[in-house]
């Protein structure tokens, strides 16, 4: 999205400091302008100054007031602050000191104490009346009447919950970290943590000690202070108390935060951490758990630095003085201002936090960033760009309403909505307003865009920051059941489709009960959000299903479901008019109901105190059970049970059995590697072969690195005429495993991409985004009807139609932001799976066929020209053409169209094809001159009459279907042959599963006396998918068993799509195609009635 200073109008934003205005802000010549304006307005104020940061942190704050016009707000900030002040004194002067020795060990009556004080002190906030009337009693001097208060105090503890009256709890090591506060209500995908008021962060920030002052603060620089001869501790659960990855000014912040002055605060926190958005609450806790108090609660940080960023959002123009400060922060002595722009472009890969925070760092130092990712990123309203934002609340929307955007990556699509995505969009917001900076969704590094590509283009260097990729598999019998995902599957579906939303139409099925398999944070993430999801989800369906039966009556419904499918169904129905009933009592408590149909269990195989959840972030588990999920410990899954249908019913474990309609996988991921899988010898890993080794660049040359905190080493072994490849994140060994980790791998790698880079001849920024504005942005040229049931989406993608090869496919989807609504629901895809049916690579057009089945393919045909898709692609593996061989394709329906490039490339490889195309009936048949062009013989089957024509002298033309095709052409019913099928020496079938499983039937069948023995035999697998990146959702997981030792593997087809027929578990593969039965045949009903009602575009 193209965006920076020179698209940005003066708009309404007048500056306070003579000589600046708003263009200024983003103008690193003017910014530096603007250094030198501060120092000046510094000495003017404090000739003596020195170099305290506090007291430079306090200058800033009114000179960023000043600048902006806001000193009134600033004050009354300040102000609200310090009405506080009697309330902070009261509980660290009374409550926790004398309260205790006056109260006595009889405290009193709290009713009777309460009509006592009540007689004393002032109506309104009477927390803050107690604390003053107890303050002017403490200056008083005399005690006798402080009794009263203190025994009140004591007893009014448990039943005001007043923050003031809770002293800090002790920690239990290593056992008792976790206490639920009781039962939390949840309803739907709202923010569920609305974090700490003004009054319980001020409180936190004067229970810090301010350890700064001393260079003692353990929460910043770790616990003890690193020393060669003084190790970091440990606390009892093993962990590291290495303090904040970022060395966040925390101490610091706290101080001003006291003092009420926010804005300075902020300046503070953003020296070290200029994305402070996605780190904070609910996030990040390293600084807790080295906080200096290890036998009580500690400082909960992350609250104060999430509050102290919101408190200067919600300013007037807080987004705008957020946004400086990410370009100009006259108090990081470092870099106090963006540097011009030095002629060097970097491409990097993922948008997660770690590629979107080396951004920051890199567009600081001067360099052009373009990042890439395969999400759909859907575009931000240009208004938001062009303009200030004066009012913080225009960025935000309601997380149960907002449409998932993509940018974020794991933030995005793994992190729920116990944190608050807004975040997302204020960074994205921050960032695209950079004029040297770019995103492109949808583009997959390896596929649409390689390492050559990106040097041929102009780029100086690449980052990889793709994150986390192939989820573990856990061993137990049956472990792909229907009802059976991973979690990183469920949770992407969930987060990224917006199946949570009431307008979707995407479709995510799950059942109660829910067992979730793992003990780290994906597992706890999953659980809740099961929960949270299974209302939703029943009383959506229930809504659709009244409707369409209104309009189309129960039998015709109804008849659209199989056997088992309406049984569930009917439970589905069952459950949503509880649920339905539950909301119609006002304020709706769903835990009893969830509760009585089985609700979420999370099994682990260890202890609760052994899971990575509680050794790392204890407070997730805690609100885990708030939100009514249960922990199961020390339980090892051994077998998935299936029902009568074949869907899961329960888990059985080493020492129990769990009832269970949906099970989740949570086990953990591998780094993202894929690049290498796909062309080895790229980079070196590790011995285990998981990470990327890890270098140093000295004088031009690779340097081993010890891959340690002091010594990480941020490139990969990848050296190509003096360009080097750094690694980010959850890729590389040291970072790995944590948000704030990868921030922090950000901000480190990119000093070392700036040194690299330093003596680098420049290049050139807007020829280079020119070229990837044409080549990456997708555009559908138009749209053709080929049958009733097919269409053809001709999209216009130069780069993804130039990469592309023979059997790989792509994913296309809409974007959201440019939908029509109908009666509520937004005519959205999900992404698909679709194959390039003909390519044009001059003119960068791919043709992708669609045959309607669900309620996305059919959305295909409402595609309007020159609309902006989404083609990410192409992946999978290409299929494999061979050489002077004789070859039979076997295609059916829609997999004809798979088949057309693959044919033309054997051909021209010269090899013999045969081509078996099978239809329904003849009117299905389109494009017949790509097939005839794709064989030397077409051998045409319908299964009803009357037969498609042949118009070549060498085709046969046969009524039946595919497999009895083939037994008439190996009998020589149809007359001469090109060659018989004993010398044919492979065999690819691509078309329905049913159809795949046939010709696999018949070839150990009606076909074996006609084949060879040692020919392949390979089907195009059309399993379920989600995210098509290569090993990263597993929703397209298929499971194989080896013929000759019955060793079971599994195969993820979006990376390799063409897979061996014989060991191929054909059922269940059938099995996961219909996970989402029930939901997607709802779907297609309620899509059939919103169409009555309205038909956008093109059909």
């Amino acid at each position: 999205m193209p965006c920076g200073y020179n698209a940005l109008p003066m708009a309404e934003l007048a500056l306070g400091i003579k000589g600046f205005e708003y263009r200024d802000l983003f103008r690193p010549e003017r910014l530096a302008a603007l250094t030198g304006e501060f120092h000046r307005f510094v000495r003017e104020r404090d000739p003596e100054g020195g170099s305290d940061l506090c007291r430079a942190s306090a200058h800033l704050s009114v000179f960023l007031a000043k600048l902006f016009r806001i000193e009134e707000e600033r004050d009354a900030s300040i102000r609200e602050h310090l009405r506080e002040s009697p309330v902070m004194r009261f509980r660290r002067e009374f409550v926790m000191r004398r309260a205790p020795a006056l109260a006595g060990d009889e405290p009193g009556d709290f009713a009777a104490l309460d009509r006592e004080v009540s007689a004393l002190v002032g109506e309104g906030d009477r927390e803050l009346a107690v604390a003053e009337y107890v303050c002017r009693l403490l200056d008083a001097g005399p005690e006798e009447p402080l009794r009263l208060f203190a025994r009140w105090c004591v007893a009014a503890r448990d039943v005001l919950k007043w923050p003031s009256l809770r002293p800090p709890e002790p920690i239990h090591w290593p056992d008792g970290l976790v206490r639920s506060a009781g039962p939390r209500r949840r309803d739907g995908f709202k923010l569920t943590d609305p974090r700490w008021s003004l009054r319980e962060t001020l409180l936190h920030t004067h229970y810090c000690v301010i350890c700064h002052e001393r260079d003692k603060d353990s929460c910043s620089k770790g616990l003890p202070l690193p020393r060669k001869d003084r190790p970091l501790q440990k606390n009892p659960l093993g962990v590291s108390l290495a303090g904040c990855p970022l060395e966040e000014r925390i101490s610091e912040m706290h101080l001003m935060k006291r003092r009420g002055d926010t804005l300075a605060a902020l300046a503070l926190v953003m020296i070290d951490n200029p994305l402070c958005p996605i780190t904070g609450h609910r996030i990040c806790n390293d600084c807790m758990k080295a906080c200096l108090y290890q036998k009580q609660e500690p400082v909960n940080i992350p609250q104060i630095e999430t509050r102290t960023l919101t408190d200067v959002l919600n300013l007037p123009w807080g987004v705008e003085i957020y946004g400086l400060l990410t370009r100009w922060n006259p108090l990081d002595a470092r870099r106090p201002n963006a540097r011009p722009y030095n002629g060097k472009n970097v491409l990097i890969v993922g948008l997660g936090p770690a590629g979107f925070s080396l951004a920051q760092h890199l567009l600081n130092e001067g360099f052009g960033c373009v990042a890439i990712d395969a999400l759909k990123i859907e575009p931000l309203p240009r208004e938001l760009l062009e303009r200030p934002v004066r009012d913080y609340r225009e960025l935000v929307e309601a997380l149960d309403e907002r449409v998932p955007a993509g940018f974020g990556g794991v933030a995005e699509y793994g992190i729920t909505v116990r944190w608050d995505k807004n975040f997302l969009k204020l960074i994205r917001l921050t960032l695209l307003r950079r004029e040297h900076f770019r995103v492109y969704g949808g583009v997959r590094f390896g596929g649409t865009l390689t390492l050559d590509d990106a040097w041929s283009l102009g780029f100086h260097h690449v980052a990889l920051a793709a994150g986390a990729g192939r989820p573990t598999v856990v061993e137990m019998k049956n472990n792909l059941l229907p009802g059976m995902r991973m979690a990183s599957d469920f949770l992407m579906a969930l987060q990224l489709t917006g199946a949570f939303k009431k307008s979707s139409l995407a479709n995510l099925q799950i059942r109660m009960p829910v067992v979730v398999i793992g003990g780290g944070l994906t597992g706890i993430d999953a659980a809740t959000e099961a929960l949270a999801y299974y209302p939703v989800q029943v009383e959506k369906m229930l809504e659709r299903y009244e409707a369409v039966v209104r309009r189309f009556g129960e039998e015709r419904v109804r008849a659209r479901f199989g056997e088992a499918e309406r049984a569930m169904l009917d439970e589905f129905l069952e459950h949503g008019r509880a649920v339905r009933a539950e909301r119609a009592r006002g304020a709706p408590d769903f835990r009893r109901l969830l509760d009585s149909w089985g609700g979420v269990t999370l099994c682990y195989r260890k202890s609760m105190q052994e899971s990575p959840a509680y050794r790392l972030n204890h407070e997730e588990i805690a609100k885990f059970l708030e939100e009514g999920a249960r922990f199961a410990e020390r339980l090892e899954p051994r077998e998935a049970v299936p029902d009568e249908h074949g869907w899961v019913k329960a888990v059985r474990f080493d020492r129990a059995t769990l009832p269970a309609r949906t099970v989740l996988v949570a086990a953990g991921n591998a780094p993202n590697t894929i690049y290498e899988r796909e062309r080895p010898q790229t980079f070196r890993l590790d011995a285990k072969g998981r990470f990327f080794l890890g270098f140093n660049v000295r004088d031009g040359k690779l340097v081993p690195a010890a891959q340690t905190p002091e010594d990480p080493g941020f490139f990969t072994s990848y050296e190509k005429d003096g360009r080097f490849v750094s690694y980010y994140g959850d890729n590389h060994p040291v970072y790995a495993g944590s948000v704030v980790k990868a921030v922090a791998s950000a901000r480190d790698g990119a000093r070392d991409v700036a040194a690299l880079l330093a003596d680098e001849p420049g290049g050139s920024w807007n020829p280079l985004v020119a070229k990837l504005d044409d080549a990456l942005r997708a555009v559908v040229q138009k749209v053709v009807r080929l049958t009733p049931t097919i269409v053809e989406v001709v999209v216009r993608a130069p780069m993804q139609a130039r990469k592309f090869e023979p059997g790989q496919f792509y994913r296309l989807h809409d974007f959201e932001t440019d939908c029509p609504v109908v009666d509520g629901t937004k005519l959205h895809m999900e992404g698909i799976a679709l194959t390039g049916a003909w390519v044009d690579k001059e003119r960068g057009l791919l043709s992708l066929v669609a045959l309607e089945l669900g309620v996305s393919s059919r959305l295909c045909a409402f595609l309007r020209e020159g609309e902006p898709v989404v083609l990410m692609g192409p992946t999978g593996t290409p299929s494999e053409i061979g050489c002077g061989e004789d070859v039979v394709l076997c295609g059916g329906g829609l997999g004809n169209a798979v088949l057309f490039s693959i044919g033309r490339a054997m051909r021209a490889a010269g090899n013999r094809v045969v081509y078996f195309a099978g239809y329904k009936n003849r009117g299905d048949l389109f494009h017949r001159e790509d097939i005839e062009a794709a064989c030397d013989m077409a051998v045409w089957s319908t299964d009803a009459a009357p037969p498609i024509d042949p118009r070549r002298p060498q085709d046969r033309a046969v009524v039946g279907n595919i497999v009895e095709a083939m037994v008439a052409y190996a009998q020589g019913a149809l007359g001469a042959v090109l060659f018989p099928l004993s010398s044919a020496r492979r065999i690819l079938a691509i078309g329905s599963d049913r159809m795949m499983a046939a010709v696999q039937a018949a070839r150990h069948g009606v076909l074996a006396p006609h084949l060879g023995r040692d020919h392949a035999a390979l089907a195009s697998v059309n399993s379920p998918m989600q995210c098509m990146m290569k090993e990263v959702c597993a929703q397209c997981l298929q499971r194989h068993l080896d013929p000759a030792t019955g060793r079971e593997f599994y195969v993820f087809s979006c990376f390799n799509q063409d897979q061996p027929m014989d060991s191929l578990d054909w059922g269940n593969l059938a099995d996961r195609l219909r996970q989402n039965g029930v939901q997607e045949r709802l779907s297609n009903l309620w899509l059939d009635l919103l169409l009555e009602k309205h038909a956008p575009g093109p059909q």
